[in-house]
C-alpha cells in the first residue's frame, strides 16, 4: 500500500480511529481524587524527549507506558525513566498499550503531525485526558475531528502552544497591553523564526527499522522517517512546524482571527525536500480600533534576523517578545506619555542607557532613538514545563486549560491555508465558518 492510500484508509472519521468496545474506558479516579496522575507518553523522538525532561521536575506524576514504533527511542524512555525510579512498559503499537494499561489518566503525544489525529482521538476514546504537540494534525479536518472527540468524551485536550502558559507572554498580554496598552493602539505586528542550513538527519545503521515496519506505520524509507518534517503527506512543512507558534501569539494577542492572507514562498534551496524551505506571510486583522496587519517569516537557509521573536507595534510603543529573554525589548516612542507609573508598578523597568554615540541624523526624518524597557518577568523553569503544569493542574480541576483543543483549533485554522496560499498566489480570504468546529 502506497503512503497515500495508507493516510485515506487509516484516518476514520477525519482522523479518528474507532477503538474495540474492550478499549474503551472511564479515566482512573487517581486524577479525581488528587493522587498520583498516570501517564503514557506516545512518541519518544526530539521533543517527546523534550517534553519529558520537563515532566520529571513535576511532582505527582506517575510514568506506566512508553510507546514508539522505533526501539532505539522507546529504548531510550524506558531507560531514562527506569533511571528516575519509574518502571515502564515499552510499546511499538499504541493500540496494544491502550488495551493492556488499565490505569491511565493522561497520555502525551509527540508523534509526527500524520498521527496526531488518530493518536489523540484513540486516547481521549479509551478515556484519557490528552496533551498533544502542535501542530494538531496534518489537516484542518483532522484537527476538526480531534475537538469534536474531546466534547463527545469530555475529557481535557491540551495543544502545545506553550508560549501560551508562558509568564512572560500572559503578563504581556494582559498586563502590558490590555491594562497599561503600552503600545497604544496596535497597529502592526511581525514575527520570524529563522534557521540555518541544516544537513538532513540520519539514524544509526544497526538500529534500522525493518522496510515492512516502515511501510506499516505510514513511511517509504528510513530517510522520511527520520525527515518527516519536510514530506508533504506526513506534515505541513516550516509555516507548521515553526510558524504554528508565531502565528498562534497574532491571533491570541490581536484577539480576533484573521480575515485574509496572502504568501509567498518556495522549495528553492534544498533539492530532496517536498516542503517550501522559505515561506512569508501577511495577514490582515479587524479590531474595533481598525485593521492591523502582521507580517510572519520563516526561512531555513540563514540564521539572520535576530533569533525568533514576535513584535507587536502601536501608535506609542512596541513590544519585540521572545521565549528568548535576551531578545524581549519594549520601546516608547516620543510621542507617548511618560511610563513611570508603570515602571513604579514593576510593569516595565527602564533598560540601561546605552553607550553615548554620534546622535548626529543622516536624514532629518529619521525617528530618534526611542526609549527603552524590559520586562521583569523571570522563567526559571524549562519552556515546556509551566503549559504542562498548566494540563495536570487543570486535569486536578484547580486550572483552566491555556490551549486547549477548541481555541487551538480556531488559530491553526489560520495557518492550514497557507501552504495552498503560496502554491495559488492568491489572496486567501477566510470565512466564519474556517473557524468552527
Amino acid at each position: 500500500m502506497d503512503r497515500r492510500n495508507f493516510i485515506k484508509k487509516g484516518a476514520i472519521a477525519s482522523g479518528g480511529i474507532i477503538l474495540a468496545p474492550h478499549i474503551l474506558k472511564s479515566a482512573s479516579a487517581a486524577a479525581a481524587s488528587g493522587s498520583e496522575i498516570n501517564v503514557a507518553l506516545i512518541g519518544m523522538g526530539v521533543q517527546g524527549r523534550v517534553l519529558l525532561d520537563s515532566m520529571l521536575n513535576i511532582p505527582g506524576l506517575r510514568f506506566r507506558a512508553v510507546c514508539d514504533i522505533w526501539e532505539y527511542s522507546r529504548r531510550y524512555g524506558v531507560r531514562k525513566l527506569a533511571k528516575a525510579g519509574y518502571e515502564v512498559n515499552g510499546y511499538e503499537n499504541i493500540e496494544d498499550l491502550l488495551e493492556k494499561e488499565k490505569d491511565l489518566d493522561a497520555a502525551i503525544i509527540a508523534t509526527p503531525d500524520f498521527w496526531h489525529a488518530r493518536h489523540t482521538n484513540a486516547c481521549l476514546q479509551a478515556g484519557l485526558h490528552v496533551y498533544c504537540e502542535k501542530m494538531m494534525a496534518r489537516t484542518i479536518e483532522e484537527a476538526r475531528s480531534m475537538v469534536q472527540t474531546s466534547r463527545q468524551t469530555g475529557k481535557l485536550l491540551q495543544i502545545g502552544h506553550q508560549r501560551r502558559s508562558n509568564p512572560r507572554y500572559i503578563h504581556t498580554l494582559e498586563n502590558l497591553i490590555r491594562k497599561a496598552r503600552i503600545p497604544g493602539r496596535l497597529t502592526n505586528a511581525n514575527a520570524q523564526w529563522n534557521r540555518s542550513v541544516t544537513p538532513d538527519i540520519g539514524w544509526p545503521r544497526k538500529y534500522e527499522i525493518p522496510a515492512e515496519t516502515l511501510k506499516r506505520y505510514g513511511y517509504a524509507d528510513m530517510h522520511q522517517f527520520r525527515n518527516w518534517r519536510w514530506f508533504r503527506d506526513l506534515s505541513g512543512g516550516p509555516i507548521s512546524d515553526l510558524g504554528a507558534h508565531q502565528i498562534d501569539i497574532f491571533n491570541w494577542f490581536f484577539d480576533a482571527p484573521p480575515t485574509t492572507l496572502f504568501a509567498s514562498g518556495g522549495a528553492d534551496y534544498y533539492p530532496n525536500r517536498e516542503w517550501y524551505d522559505n515561506v512569508m506571510v501577511i495577514y490582515e486583522y479587524e479590531s474595533p480600533e481598525g485593521t492591523a496587519r502582521a507580517f510572519y517569516q520563516t526561512l531555513t537557509t540563514t540564521s539572520a534576523g535576530g533569533g525568533y521573536f514576535e513584535y507587536f507595534m502601536g501608535d506609542e510603543g512596541s513590544i519585540k517578545i521572545s521565549e528568548n529573554p535576551r531578545i524581549t525589548k519594549i520601546y516608547r516612542e516620543e510621542r507617548a506619555a511618560e511610563w513611570d507609573k508603570w515602571s513604579d508598578l514593576n510593569y516595565i523597568r527602564r533598560s540601561a542607557a546605552p553607550p553615548k554615540t554620534d546622535e548626529t541624523k543622516i536624514d532629518v526624518r529619521e525617528t530618534a532613538p526611542l526609549a527603552s524597557y524590559d520586562i521583569p518577568i523571570v522563567l526559571d523553569k524549562p519552556l515546556h514545563q509551566p503549559h504542562l503544569e498548566n494540563f495536570f493542574n487543570a486535569i486536578h480541576g484547580k486550572a483552566k486549560l491555556t490551549a486547549d483543543g477548541e481555541h487551538s483549533f480556531k488559530s491553526e485554522a489560520a495557518i492550514f491555508p497557507v501552504n495552498a496560499a503560496v502554491a495559488s498566489k492568491k489572496l486567501h480570504v477566510f470565512k466564519p465558518e474556517d473557524f468552527a468546529v
